[in-house]
């Protein structure tokens, strides 16, 4: 069995250093809200008392087909997106998906809000609790795969010393469907979802519910039929008299001391029938287990549990697109769940490539879909609308082809597998246009960013309206309208010297020698640019349109560690530029190095793009100090690590399982948490940004030596002796 018997909640479990420690006394009200880590069955567990202060704290778990929301209370909810955004049950402030006990004298027990434990899997959630002598644990889980419901395992245990009795058990999930239309005031997603009324029936243990919407919007795909399902005879389904039911499965169970009886049920979308859920069960324990990669550092002990977790968790991320084909790898947290929206293509790109090296079926599915968000010329939209439409007026943003390439090229370097490129690859809809091959897609990609991205001031890469920074023209404060048009990007022109040999290593495998010698040719004039943006402290950011240099008084760290990945910096400025930031931008600051240094005098000081800790730049800064201090990027990495927030803000719920894409400096208002913003606010929903999840793993895999190099290798400089081991890569660096 995966899970033991739980001990109750007088003890919490956390990682030291030295190994496990229990904790218990005053020190679990230190820990009340914080969750502990160790491995069970094999697995990487992470376990959380119920009994927590505030407001409700949640996790999002998943398979490759729906998220579940677990609420820390015991309350959850379940969200997917094969047609659109959108929750089969709202988990909003109270959530769903309870279990409830029957006495004999009419007293009852819900799962929701009583005490017990609850223990976090990377794809599931047990809760225990006992009372009157009866031990319930209730395990609910995502099987492994484009599994589009929930399974529930249920055991029930009577003292050994007890009496025998009967009780009355109940499964209950109350529908409350909410489609997210992208940026929409909730008062219209609240009509929305009104809106959406069920025809509910019951087929012997089995209650379903039809959505109809009427002449609502049906912009999110068909109706949906959702199923609330006991896996055995004798229980009784049901469901509320309500426009919007509750589904709910009853039974009466005789309890005899010491013998534990187990039920099964399962939620979600209508499916085909289930003949054994034990063996399926086991089953996909099994798989699980398989699935999750082995990792191990002498150097770094917690990365045994953490990464294992992280893969977990950007595979739980995914959902099967059945519009565009292939799988989405929404980043979540307030993007998705909050605003509705699908953004950006780079950030799906990020999160799919540590799956490269642990499932890369998925990750190649996951950049499929990413090329059939595009139009023929190549271009990729910043972002999908929650209707799986192309979102173009927010942001225009000029690297999102160079991340493409960049997938491709370690795709095929770690899997060996040229032969996805062949194979045909659709655009969005919206353009009717005829699919052609993958690697056709890539060339178009490549082109566009050479013809319509183009170059700018100086020569570099233009900016457009965005480089990987969202508000970049706005925090230089340059023309706005002139730097669209003419502005340039060293940041872009440092990725792109840097993606461009890498993705024309790839051409080569592909038998496209000219077309490779052509992006050669490209990445070195690139170089030259960047080299010459070196200003005797750092690299200048950006170019106005009359050639003037965005970050000159300031350092913005985004461009700095590809500068040097590029080959730009000279091997004394790269040394000089990481004593810089380690002097600077991480000094004091517990998480990461901020985004730019010195800050300048700004309400948000010290948050967001104003000097925020951002996940991903800080992934590339490890990556860049591997070689030049080793120190530095190990000691990166255990900045970024949720050990490292567990450990230092135990009472901060953000950080504990998961986090959001930037964390905010000493400096800002409210350290140590995350960024708001007049527009959206990631504090809303601060968990669940699989930048917490990817760049971690990554940052791990470059500290190790696995980075693409431009001669079409895997080999660079290994900054950590440790382990990866998956299904399809094994790698053990030395130091």
């Amino acid at each position: 069995m995966l899970l033991q018997q739980l001990s109750g909640a007088a003890v919490l479990t956390a990682i030291a250093p030295q190994g496990l420690l229990a904790l218990s006394g005053s020190s679990q009200k230190a820990l009340s809200k914080t969750a502990a880590t160790g491995w069970r069955g094999g697995m990487p567990v992470f376990r959380s008392s119920t009994q927590t202060e505030g407001g409700r704290r949640f996790h999002l778990t998943g398979n490759r087909a729906l998220q579940l929301q677990v609420g820390m209370d015991g309350r959850h909810g379940v969200y997917e997106e094969s047609h659109g955004q959108r929750w089969l049950t709202y988990a909003a402030d109270t959530g769903t998906g309870e279990a409830e006990l029957q006495f004999a004298d009419g007293s009852v027990l819900r799962s929701g809000g009583a005490a017990g434990d609850l223990v976090l899997t990377p794809t599931g959630v047990t809760q225990a609790m006992t009372s009157r002598g009866i031990t319930l644990q209730r395990e609910i889980i995502c099987p492994e795969g484009d599994v589009p419901w929930l399974l529930i395992r249920v055991n029930l245990q009577l003292a050994d010393d007890a009496a025998a009795q009967s009780i009355g058990y109940r499964e209950l999930w109350q529908l409350r469907p909410r489609p997210l239309g992208t940026f929409e005031p909730e008062a219209k997603r609240d009509a929305r979802a009104a809106a959406i009324t069920y025809i509910t029936q019951v087929n012997g243990t089995v209650v379903s519910a039809f959505e109809d919407r009427g002449d609502a919007d049906k912009a999110f795909g068909p109706e949906a039929p959702v199923m609330l399902e006991a896996l055995h005879p004798r229980a009784i389904a049901g469901f509320t008299a309500a426009a919007q039911p509750e589904l709910q499965i009853s039974e009466k169970i005789r309890l005899r001391p010491g013998v534990p009886v187990t039920r099964w049920y399962r939620c979600g979308y209508l499916s085909e029938p289930l003949a054994s859920p034990a063996k399926f069960y086991h089953n996909n324990i099994a798989a699980l287990t398989a699935r999750l990669p082995g990792v191990g550092c002498p150097a770094l002990p917690w990365v045994q549990w953490e990464m294992p977790w992280h893969a977990g968790a950007l595979s739980g991320g995914a959902n099967r697109d059945a519009v565009l084909g292939g799988h989405t790898l929404n980043q979540g947290s307030t993007y998705a769940f909050m605003a509705g929206g699908n953004a950006a293509a780079r950030d799906t790109l990020q999160h799919a490539l540590p799956l490269i090296y642990s499932e890369p079926d998925l990750a190649l599915s996951v950049f499929k879909n990413i090329c059939a968000w595009g139009s023929p010329d190549g271009d990729l939209p910043y972002a999908l609308q929650a209707n799986k439409q192309p979102m173009l007026g927010l942001f225009r943003p000029s690297d999102q082809n160079l991340w493409a390439l960049w997938f491709a090229a370690e795709y095929a370097l770690v899997t060996g597998d040229l032969n996805a490129f062949s194979l045909p690859q659709q655009y969005h809809p919206t353009h009717n246009a005829k699919p052609v091959s993958l690697k056709e897609h890539l060339r178009r990609q490549y082109q566009f960013f050479v013809n319509h991205v183009g170059r700018g001031a100086r020569g570099h890469v233009r900016i457009l309206n965005a480089d990987w920074n969202d508000f970049a023209i706005e925090a230089s404060g340059a023309d706005h309208k002139a730097m669209i048009e003419s502005g340039s990007s060293v940041l872009n022109s440092a990725m792109a010297a840097w993606v461009l040999p890498v993705f024309a290593a790839l051409l080569d495998k592909l038998q496209e020698p000219v077309l490779a010698a052509e992006v050669r040719s490209q990445a070195e004039s690139l170089r030259l640019l960047v080299a010459e943006a070196w200003n005797g402290r750092w690299f200048d950011r950006a170019y106005a349109p009359d050639g003037a240099a965005v970050g000159r008084d300031d350092c913005w760290l985004e461009v700095q560690p590809w500068a040097i990945l590029c080959g730009a910096a000279t091997t004394g400025q790269a040394g000089a530029l990481l004593d810089y930031i380690d002097t600077h931008h991480r000094a004091n600051s517990p998480f990461g190095a901020r985004l730019i240094w010195p800050l300048r005098d700004n309400p948000r000081r010290g948050m967001g793009i104003h000097g925020g800790v951002w996940y991903s730049v800080n992934m590339t800064l490890i990556w860049a100090a591997a070689k030049y201090r080793p120190a530095l990027a190990r000691d990166g990495l255990q900045r970024m690590s949720l050990y490292h927030h567990r450990e230092l803000q135990p009472d901060v719920w953000e950080g504990t399982v998961s986090g959001p894409d930037a964390w905010n400096a000493p400096e800002s208002k409210r350290p140590g948490r995350t960024w708001d913003a007049p527009w959206m606010t990631m504090q809303d929903f601060p968990v669940g940004n699989m930048h917490s999840h990817s760049a971690p793993l990554l940052s791990y895999l470059r500290l190790l030596g696995v980075a693409p190099q431009s001669d079409g290798s895997m080999q660079g400089q290994p900054a950590i002796a440790g382990h990866f081991r998956s299904q399809n890569f094994q790698y053990k660096s030395k130091r």
